[in-house]
């Protein structure tokens, strides 16, 4: 039997903590509301996934004035056994996101 958008699951490769530190390293100025949009999660679960990354220290973040800026570590292992090899960096030049 042949899937149909019906039958079928949702899923995606990356997580959505994977997803907003793709969108992070793409715009440094980005907007939460932004990466909610673009991820499809509430403004809320965006804040949460960017305190995840901040506090991991996958991401730093600065406040000037009313906006955040943030600047990803790429240095950093990746969190998983089966990638830790390999760095934030790779994974997104990899991507296409550097």
């Amino acid at each position: 039997m042949e899937p149909t958008p019906t039958t079928q699951r949702h899923w995606t490769f990356l997580s959505n903590h994977g997803h907003v530190l793709i969108l992070i390293a793409q715009d440094s100025e980005i907007r939460g509301r932004d990466i909610a949009t673009k991820v499809g999660i509430t403004e809320r679960a965006t804040q949460a996934i960017i305190a995840d990354l901040v506090n991991a220290g996958y991401v730093e973040r600065e406040r000037r004035g009313r906006r955040n800026y943030y600047q990803v570590n790429l240095d950093l292992p990746l969190r998983h056994t089966v990638e830790a090899p390999h760095t934030i960096g790779e994974l997104l030049k990899v991507l296409g996101s550097l």
